[in-house]
């Protein structure tokens, strides 16, 4: 007989009824938090604008992302890639990068491991009242840059000081 840890268990997640936010211009849903899953990883699926996506950084967590459809532009320590419908990119923990979405919108499957980057979002967005991306017009709550950072450190994220050379020509 299989032991799961306490409070962790098998389960379903439908992202159509799973808890769903709006942050940085991005629609996100939480399909699996490191409450579901020992802290081993956590899953989210995104839907993204053109032009959205982090400028430089890294994650204390292993990080992948399965693109379902669009394409996005990735720098991972120096490298320039390119992500289409149906590509993997593997983001090692440490590994400073940035990407930017090229196609009108891009649907993703974002992976963290070991899990904790989710509650940085649970913790900066709000519940999104539709399941579609944000408004261009959407301004959301405003940021309290303290708590942001707070976020980022207890959390594992860490914004580096370089410059952001996928959004530097747009």
């Amino acid at each position: 007989m299989t032991q799961f840890p306490i409070g962790v268990h098998p389960y379903v997640a439908q992202n159509t009824t799973a808890p769903a936010y709006w942050n940085v211009g991005i629609l996100w849903v939480i399909l699996a938090t490191g409450d579901q899953t020992a802290e081993s990883y956590s899953l989210m699926e995104q839907w993204c604008p053109k032009d959205s996506g982090p400028g430089p950084h890294y994650h204390d967590q292993n990080e992948a992302f399965y693109l379902i459809e669009g394409t996005i532009t990735y720098i991972a320590a120096g490298q320039q890639m390119q992500a289409a419908t149906g590509s993997f990119v593997s983001i090692p923990r440490g590994t400073v990068h940035s990407f930017c979405v090229e196609s009108e919108t891009a649907h993703i499957l974002n992976f963290y491991a070991p899990a904790g980057f989710e509650r940085i979002i649970l913790g900066m967005a709000e519940p999104a009242p539709t399941r579609t991306i944000p408004p261009q017009d959407y301004n959301g709550p405003s940021p309290d840059r303290e708590k942001v950072m707070s976020l980022f450190q207890h959390y594992g994220m860490h914004v580096v000081d370089e410059p952001d050379v996928l959004r530097q020509a747009r």
